[in-house]
């Protein structure tokens, strides 16, 4: 369920992409986004969808696919500044008990959406990773320059 938190707009549309991909792929785009906006049940969704609903029976208003749809649905609640959210959540992963391939994967994914790049990315990469790892990385002969190494 949707319930229009900024930082979780960009997870819910990707899960309904994969559904629809998978399951409903030739239904009717009207279908397809009648079952997304099934799925948005919470008090703070029901304004958008019921004014939406409304605009599409009226026809006021039309998509030409599933896809434009979930544009605007990412336009209407991602209006927080989508930059600071993912940066904070960069900044809060932890290694903690992870194995480091697990980490580097969650780190890469949080990393992509944050738009840091080059020194400021290993920079954040080292401060969240298990600290008896970087310090065996810092003493080492030739230290990682990237997060790839």
């Amino acid at each position: 369920m949707f319930n229009r938190e900024a930082s979780k707009v960009g997870g819910f549309i990707t899960v309904c992409k994969l559904y629809l991909r998978i399951r409903i792929r030739k239904t009717i785009v009207e279908e397809q986004i009648q079952l997304v906006l099934s799925y948005m049940q919470e008090e703070l969704t029901d304004v958008w969808k019921e004014n939406l609903l409304e605009d599409l029976e009226l026809e006021k208003l039309e998509f030409e696919s599933v896809g434009n749809f979930l544009l605007e649905l990412k336009k209407e609640f991602s209006k927080g500044d989508e930059k600071l959210v993912k940066v904070a959540k960069l900044k809060r992963i932890e290694q903690e008990e992870r194995i480091m391939e697990e980490f580097v994967q969650e780190f890469r994914r949080a990393a992509r959406r944050s738009r840091y790049k080059g020194r400021i990315l290993v920079k954040e990469f080292k401060k969240v990773m298990n600290e008896v790892i970087r310090k065996k990385l810092i003493e080492t002969e030739r230290p990682p320059t990237s997060i790839e190494q």
